[in-house]
C-alpha cells in the first residue's frame, strides 16, 4: 500500500472501491466523449434527425437541410469515422443511415430531455 492509498480516507469506502473498480478506462472515456462531441454541432444533429426519420442521400440530405452537398459530405465523413451513419451506393448515389438502433436510442433520448426540460418537467 502507497503512503497516499493509506491517507486516502472515504466517508462510503465500499461504494468508492465499487466504482473505482467499475471506472472506465481513460481510452474507452475519450470515446465515448467523442461521440457526444458528434451532438455539438446543429448541422450534425440536423442531419441525425433526418436520418432517425428515413436512409437518405447526399443531395437529398443537402436539400432538406437547406446546406450544400459539400457541407454535409463534410459532416457526413466525421459521422463515418465516429461510426455513427453508415453508407452504402446504390447506382451513382451514396445512401445514408443511422449505423444502429443505439445511435438512434441516444438521439431520441437527448432529444427527449431537451424537449423536457422545455416543459419544464
Amino acid at each position: 500500500m502507497s503512503a497516499s492509498e493509506a491517507t486516502t480516507r472515504y466517508v462510503e469506502p465500499d461504494k468508492v472501491e465499487a466504482v473505482l473498480c467499475s471506472l472506465l478506462e481513460r481510452e474507452t472515456a475519450g470515446s465515448v466523449a467523442d461521440f457526444f462531441r458528434v451532438l455539438a454541432d446543429p448541422t450534425r444533429v440536423a442531419i441525425i434527425h433526418a436520418l432517425s426519420l428515413a436512409e437518405l442521400c447526399n443531395a437529398d440530405l443537402a436539400s432538406v437541410l437547406g446546406v450544400s452537398e459539400s457541407a454535409v459530405s463534410h459532416q457526413m465523413r466525421e459521422l463515418r469515422l465516429l461510426k455513427v451513419v453508415t453508407a452504402h451506393k446504390r447506382g451513382r448515389m451514396v445512401y445514408y443511415s443511422l449505423a444502429d438502433s443505439h445511435v438512434t436510442h441516444i438521439f431520441l433520448d437527448t432529444l427527449r430531455h431537451v424537449q423536457e426540460g422545455r416543459n419544464g418537467a
